[in-house]
Parts: structure tokens; C-alpha cells; sequence
């Protein structure tokens, strides 16, 4: 069976690409010609009618940056805001960006303990045993989700870990270093031996993941990083040599190709960069505003992901 790992690298080679799109469907942002085109009645505008004209977005996003892009992060709350409607078009996004050629990592940030983890793990990846027995579990939410990879909260230890990890096909990303402002109340705080926590953690998730390391050297257990931290990016990368990252604030929180260059070893790799608003509200928001309509959004979209793309490369060919 081939790691999660292993498939990442594969599309980072086949695409020359290091970028994840992030797909937050804000709902003060979303391009207001969608709602006539999935309702006639637009005085009712209810959760069934807005999670159609989500899927409809999804849609037309990764149709623009599929052979730009390695992977998408739907962030699980901006579905289930919506409620069941919001959970069945996050499905839906799921199957059809791994349709197109996508990786998919569900940004939920999900943990607990023992075997609550591990309903976790089976609820987004499926069963860890592939002939356990199918017809015992027949909710949607088992039968529908099949990312390939979760973001976690790694702070109740390794038994809220390993069950993300026993299905080797799918992968994890735990948080170590997020890029919020208040993150220092707690992250950065000092150990006794003069290390930092995020440090600390840093170096459990590199001991965790070395159970489930792939061809290419890295680990199917992943961190997240603040792309706009660089020199604790740096530092990392150092104490975390078989750890892939992904990397989120890129563009629209600040982070530039400059910043994340820290987080790639010397093989161009170890890094994913994630660009969420930057690029899926681009037509409305930073560097494209102004430049397209709102029924342009998707070429909008296709033009920041390529963009960031290039940026990335060039910056990566130049180290």
C-alpha cells in the first residue's frame, strides 16, 4: 500500500507544484449571482439553498486550479455551520476534488483519547481495518468521507495520535506552531530545559510519526506551521527532518514566498503552502480586486493559484 506521504510527493513532482488551496466559503464573500442560479425563489433563502450555491463554488474552484494546485483543505466549519445540508456538499467537495486529480486534507483538528480517536479516525478515513465488517456501521458520515489526510490537535499526547495513523494510505498534520497572533500566550512558553512547548511538540510529532515513514523519507504524520513565523520556520524544519508541513497564512494572512522558503529541505521539498481567501476570493480581495466581476471569480481563482505557484518555484530555484 502506498503512504499518504509518498502520493503527496508523487503530485508535487508530476504538477512542479508545492500549493494547497484552501476552500472557506465565507459567506459575506461568496459571488451573489450563484443563489439565482441554484433557486428561482431568492426571497427563501435557506441552509439547502446557500450549501448548493457552496458546492457550486467548490465546484467551479477546483475545476480552475486542479492541475495548479496538489491539494484542497476544506475547513470542516464552514460546512457544518450549515448544518446537514453543509455536511452532505462537504462530501461532495471531497469526491469531487479527488475526482480532479486532488488531494484532500480535512481541516478539522479533530483529537481525543482512546477510543474516541479512534471514531474520529474511522469517520473520516474509513475503518483502519479494510475487512472489518462494513454493514455495522451504516451512517452517511462512515460511507461518505474519505479524505486523504486530517489536520489534529496533537495536546493530548500519542493515544489521541497513533489512531490516525494505523490506515497508512491516509495521512495527518498536528498542530505545532499555529500562526495566530495569541498563539504565543502558550506555545511559546518556556521549558525547563530552555526549549519552547511548540519545540516540545515538535519533537513528540517527529518521535510519533516514525512508525509510518515513506520511500521519499518523510512521515505520514505531519506538522502545521504558521507561514508567517520564519525564523521559528527555520528552526523547525532543522529539529523536524522527516516531518512534511503545511503551511497555512500565505498571502492573505501575510505570509509570502520569502517567509516559507525555510520550510523546504534541501531536496525543494518537506513543505505544502496553503492559500485560502487569497485565492478562492480573489476577485474580491487582494491583488485581484478590481480586476474581475464576480462571474469571473473562478479565473480569478486560476490566476492568484498560478501566481503563487510561480512565486514559490522561482523562489525555490534561486535559494
Amino acid at each position: 500500500m502506498k503512504l499518504f506521504i509518498d502520493k503527496l510527493i508523487k503530485k508535487v513532482d508530476d504538477k512542479n507544484s508545492h500549493i494547497c488551496v484552501g476552500l472557506d466559503p465565507h459567506l459575506d464573500l461568496l459571488p451573489s449571482f450563484l443563489i439565482n442560479e441554484v433557486t428561482e425563489d431568492t426571497e427563501n433563502i435557506d441552509a439547502e439553498v446557500i450549501s448548493k450555491v457552496i458546492f457550486k463554488f467548490n465546484k467551479i474552484i477546483i475545476d480552475r486550479i486542479s492541475d495548479i494546485a496538489v491539494a484542497v483543505k476544506p475547513q470542516i466549519a464552514f460546512y457544518e455551520l450549515h448544518g446537514k445540508w453543509g455536511i452532505d456538499v462537504l462530501f461532495k467537495t471531497i469526491k469531487y476534488a479527488q475526482q480532479k486529480d486532488l488531494l484532500v486534507i480535512l481541516d478539522a483538528k479533530r483529537n481525543d483519547i482512546g477510543s474516541t480517536a479512534q471514531a474520529y479516525a474511522e469517520s473520516y478515513f474509513g475503518f483502519a481495518n479494510e475487512k472489518k465488517d462494513q454493514s455495522l456501521y451504516e451512517s452517511s458520515l462512515t460511507k461518505s468521507i474519505t479524505a486523504d489526510a486530517i489536520t489534529i490537535n496533537p495536546y493530548l499526547g500519542s493515544d489521541g495520535i497513533r489512531p490516525f495513523l494505523k490506515k497508512k494510505s491516509k495521512g495527518a498534520f498536528a498542530l505545532v506552531r499555529t500562526s495566530n497572533k495569541s498563539a504565543r500566550e502558550f506555545q511559546d512558553v518556556k521549558l525547563e530545559n530552555g526549549k519552547t512547548i511548540y519545540q516540545k511538540m515538535g519533537a513528540l510529532v517527529t518521535d510519533w510519526g516514525q512508525e509510518v515513514i515513506g520511500e521519499n523519507g518523510y512521515s505520514n504524520l505531519g506538522a502545521v506551521i504558521g507561514a508567517t513565523y520564519p525564523e521559528e520556520l527555520k528552526l523547525l524544519r532543522k529539529e523536524m527532518p522527516s516531518s512534511y508541513f503545511l503551511l497555512p497564512g500565505y498571502g492573505f494572512q501575510g505570509g509570502g514566498a520569502a517567509d516559507i522558503i525555510a520550510g523546504f529541505k534541501e531536496d525543494n521539498k518537506g513543505a505544502l503552502i496553503n492559500s485560502s481567501r487569497g485565492i478562492i476570493f480573489a476577485y474580491c480581495k487582494g491583488e485581484g480586486s478590481g480586476q474581475f466581476n464576480e462571474k469571473e471569480f473562478g479565473s480569478a481563482a486560476r490566476k492568484a493559484a498560478l501566481q503563487m505557484k510561480n512565486e514559490i518555484n522561482e523562489v525555490l530555484r534561486n535559494r
